[in-house]
C-alpha cells in the first residue's frame, strides 16, 4: 500500500508503536555501563554514524540548550542538519530532529522496521552470553544514527544520554568534542566526585578530536586538560580562549556579545532568558568556530545573527506570556536549581513567584529544593506523570523545610497548576514550574491541550 493512502493518524499509531517497542527495553534511567553492544548493532548496520560528521555534547546541566544552539547556527551555514537529545518533553520524535524539525512518524516507523531485525540479532547474542538485552537508550541511539543515516544529513550534533566513555552515543567520533559545566548528578553511576565524574564524561574525547569546555571546577578542568593533552589536536576554555563579552537582560531575552576563537559578535538580540544562556552560546559559537575552520575562520556576522534571533530552548527558562504568566525550567539537579535562582533573583524579581515543582525520587531533592530558598513566597508541589516522581508525601515537608516558602501539595498537576495560577493572581504574580523535566512536559501537555480547545 502507497504511503499516500495513509493519513497522520496511522503514521501516529505506528510511531507509538515503536515507542511502545522501545520501551519494553531496560528503562531510559537504568543506563548500562557498557559500549559493545551499541557497537555491535552499528556495524551490522554498516556503522550509519560514520556517515556523517559529529559534535558531541556532555556536560551536567546546559547540554539540550547548548545542542539546540549548535544546531541552528549549523543550519543557518546551510547545512543539513541532525540533532539527537534527551529527554522529550511532548512527542518522542523531538529527539532526533532534521533540519531543525522532528522526524515524522513515517521515517521513525519505516527506520525502525528496517533495523529491527539486526537490534533482534543482538538481543541473542546478549542472551547467549547470559547478558541482558539491549536497552532503551541502546537501541534508541542506533534508531537515531540509523534515522540521520537515511535522511542523510551533513552533521549530527549529539547530545550524550549519561556521562560520555560507555554512553551508547559513544560509538560515533565527535570532530569536536563539547563540554558544558560538569557537576555532581548520576552519581550512582558517574562517580562520587567531580574528578570521577568528569573521567567518564572525558570519553567522548576522540584521537584529532577539538575540545571546547565552558567554565569548570578545577578538578573538572584537570581531567579535561589531561585527557586533551593525550588525545585532542586543541583545547579550548571559556573566559581563557573565547568569552561573553557583555550580556543585559531584555523583556524578550537578552543582548549579548561574544568574543570567539576567529572573530567577534554581535550585539544579538537572542530570545533566551538566563546568564547561562548567554555562556551556552559562546561555547556554542566556538563549537562552530571549530568544526567550520578550525577554530581559524569567524562566522558571517549576518549568519550568525539570524540565527541567534531564532534561537530557543523548550523547557529551559521559557516563558509563557498568559495571565498569569508561566516560567517552564527542567532545573531537577542542584547545579541546575542554583542556575534558576540566579537568573529568577536576578531577571525574574520584579514580581513575586509561585513554584510548582516535582523532582523524581532518584534526585537530590533537598539540594534541589534548598539551592531555590528564597526565590518563592510559595510553593506547591505535586507528582509529574514520571513513575519515578516522588510522592507528595516526601516532597511537601522537604520543600517546606527547605525552600523556606509557604507550601502546600496536590495530587494531580492539573489541579496542582491550577491552585498555583490561582494564588499566583492573587498575589499578582508568576508561576515557575520546575523540578523535573517531566513536569514541565506535562504541564505544556496541559497547555497546548489549553490552546486546542481555544
Amino acid at each position: 500500500m502507497s504511503a499516500e493512502v495513509h493519513d497522520e493518524k496511522y503514521w501516529e499509531s505506528k510511531a507509538a508503536f515503536v515507542l511502545e517497542e522501545l520501551m519494553k527495553r531496560v528503562p531510559e534511567n537504568k543506563i548500562r555501563p557498557r559500549l559493545e553492544p551499541t557497537k555491535k548493532a552499528v556495524e551490522l548496520l554498516g556503522d550509519p554514524q560514520r556517515s556523517y560528521r559529529v559534535i558531541h555534547i556532555t556536560g551536567t546541566n546546559g547540554k539540550t540548550s547548548t545542542t539546540r544552539f549548535i544546531e541552528r547556527i549549523l543550519r543557518e551555514h546551510g547545512l543539513r542538519t541532525g540533532r539527537f537529545t534527551s529527554p522529550h518533553l511532548l512527542k518522542f520524535t523531538e529527539r532526533m530532529a532534521i533540519d531543525g524539525e522532528p522526524v515524522s512518524d513515517e521515517v521513525l516507523y519505516s527506520v525502525y522496521v528496517d533495523i529491527e531485525p539486526v537490534l533482534e540479532m543482538v538481543d541473542q547474542e546478549l542472551a547467549a552470553k547470559s547478558e541482558a538485552p539491549l536497552t532503551f537508550f541502546e537501541a534508541l541511539s542506533v534508531l537515531g544514527f540509523a534515522v540521520f543515516a537515511d535522511a542523510p544529513v551533513d552533521v549530527l550534533v549529539l547530545e550524550v544520554g549519561m556521562g560520555g566513555a560507555w554512553d551508547s552515543t559513544n560509538v560515533a567520533d565527535g570532530d569536536v568534542a563539547v563540554f558544558t559545566p560538569v557537576g555532581l548528578d548520576h552519581m550512582d553511576r558517574l562517580g562520587n566526585t567531580i574528578s570521577e565524574i568528569a573521567e567518564t564524561k572525558s570519553g567522548i574525547i576522540k584521537q584529532g578530536a577539538l575540545v571546547i569546555t565552558s567554565d569548570q571546577t578545577d578538578d573538572a578542568m584537570q581531567v579535561l586538560k589531561r585527557v586533551s593533552n593525550e588525545k585532542a589536536e586543541g583545547l579550548f576554555e571559556l573566559g581563557k580562549d573565547f568569552s561573553v563579552e557583555s550580556h543585559q537582560a531584555t523583556s524578550t531575552g537578552q543582548r549579548v556579545s561574544v568574543a570567539g576563537l576567529a572573530g567577534k559578535y554581535g550585539p544579538y538580540e537572542a530570545p533566551v532568558f538566563g546568564i547561562h544562556q548567554s555562556a551556552n552560546l559562546a561555547v556554542a559559537i566556538a563549537a562552530v568556530e571549530a568544526f567550520l575552520g578550525g577554530g581559524q575562520v569567524p562566522i558571517a556576522d549576518d549568519v550568525l545573527r539570524s540565527a541567534v534571533a531564532d534561537l530557543s530552548s523548550p523547557g529551559r527558562l521559557q516563558l509563557i506570556r498568559t495571565e498569569p504568566a508561566l516560567l517552564l525550567d527542567g532545573a531537577h539537579n542542584p547545579a541546575g536549581a542554583k542556575t534558576l535562582a540566579v537568573s529568577l533573583k536576578s531577571e525574574f524579581s520584579a514580581k513575586p513567584l509561585v513554584g510548582l515543582v516535582a523532582v523524581l525520587s532518584d534526585k537530590d531533592v533537598a539540594g534541589v529544593l534548598s539551592e531555590l530558598a528564597g526565590c518563592f513566597e510559595h510553593i506547591v508541589v505535586t507528582e509529574s506523570s514520571s513513575n519515578r516522581s516522588l510522592e507528595i508525601s516526601k516532597l511537601e515537608p522537604i520543600a517546606s523545610e527547605q525552600s523556606g516558602a509557604k507550601t502546600e501539595a496536590m495530587t494531580g498537576v492539573r489541579k496542582a497548576l491550577e491552585r498555583a495560577r490561582t494564588i499566583a493572581r492573587e498575589i499578582d504574580g508568576m508561576v515557575v514550574v520546575t523540578g523535573s523535566i517531566s513536569l514541565v512536559g506535562d504541564v505544556l501537555q496541559i497547555l497546548q491541550e489549553e490552546s486546542d480547545a481555544e
